[in-house]
């Protein structure tokens, strides 16, 4: 089956103190839900925007580093799923219950197969 990226966006300023507990609860049930259906491969929680260190190269083979995060926005990653599902539809089925636990919008996105072996 295939593996789809679940990466949940959201402006952390928009959520009070309690709002987020809430959401951590719910999304804790979610992750409950999703591994008793056997979907469920990796997830994660991620630290604040501001956190970030941002790594490229530039011109003359050059690596910058710079305190992120990588994009000016106010709505950043804040956490993500690994979901094995039969297809897109499966994948986004779960999604709409992540963004109700998240209280942000769900990218769903297919990762490339893996070759095989």
């Amino acid at each position: 089956m295939p593996n789809y990226l679940l990466a949940v966006h959201l402006n952390p300023a928009e959520l009070s103190e309690d709002e987020m507990d809430r959401s951590v609860a719910e999304v804790d049930a979610l992750n409950a839900e999703m591994q008793a259906a056997g979907v469920w491969v990796f997830a994660g929680g991620l630290h604040p925007a501001e956190s970030t260190q941002v790594v490229r190269a530039v011109a003359n083979g050059e690596i910058l580093t710079t305190d992120g995060p990588y994009g000016e926005s106010k709505e950043q990653m804040a956490g993500f799923w690994i979901l094995e599902a039969a297809d897109t539809d499966a994948a986004t089925a779960w999604a709409r219950k992540a963004t109700v636990a998240c209280r942000g919008p769900v990218e769903v996105r297919p990762l490339h197969d893996e070759p095989e072996a």
